[in-house]
């Protein structure tokens, strides 16, 4: 089953003056349309899980969109932004592929009141267009981290990433590798998720 998550506004415009009565600015707002296989050989685990996402540094903790034109140059795309910087889309993109999956007991995002079982706990790395070669390659990277609460402690750890190439350095061509880079990435950490939370879930084992 593939379910896409919507596109949001990926041609909405806002404009904003840089100053009172100053020249107006558009800005195109893009959301990556991502989507999730789901596979019914996932098992299924009687877990309440939240997902947590954080960024790694100030420049993926915004809605600028990063490029990194040469290894140590970062820059962001002009006129255009993320409808959410992107520790959130990836969050959203995550509880909407364990939804789809329908193998976890619940998923919800952390605040508000119980935490649940356990957690799934994503530092993103990278969210951004790296030129290799002079070609744009959408570059998504995240280390992750299951854990159990309640003194279960760390159940599996590990670091995903997914580069796909643009159909062009345009910025509609590069949002739609993001899109493909999200739905990889996606269905990876829901994938091994639910298969190390099964596996821990079985008698005798142990936390990783």
């Amino acid at each position: 089953m593939i379910r896409a998550i919507a596109l949001l506004g990926a041609t909405t415009l806002l404009a904003g003056c840089a100053a009172i009565g100053g020249p107006k600015t558009e800005v195109k707002i893009y959301a990556p349309a991502s989507s999730v296989t789901v596979d019914a050989a996932w098992p299924a685990v009687d877990w309440h899980l939240t997902v947590v996402t954080s960024a790694a540094n100030q420049m993926l903790d915004s809605s600028r969109i990063a490029v990194r034109p040469t290894p140590d140059r970062f820059q962001v795309y002009k006129g255009a932004a993320w409808a959410d910087d992107a520790p959130e889309l990836l969050q959203t993109a995550l509880i909407e592929g364990f939804e789809d999956a329908g193998k976890l007991a619940a998923v919800g995002r952390f605040g508000g009141g119980s935490r649940g079982d356990a957690g799934l706990l994503v530092e993103v790395r990278a969210f951004e267009t790296v030129y290799v070669d002079g070609r744009p390659e959408a570059v998504i990277e995240v280390q992750a981290r299951l854990v159990q609460f309640r003194g279960g402690g760390t159940v599996a750890a590990r670091r995903f990433r997914h580069a796909v190439p643009g159909a062009s350095p345009e910025i509609d061509d590069m949002v739609a590798a993001f899109g493909t880079a999200m739905s990889a990435l996606t269905t990876d950490l829901v994938t091994w998720t639910l298969t190390e939370a099964h596996q821990a879930n079985e008698p005798g084992s142990s936390s990783k």
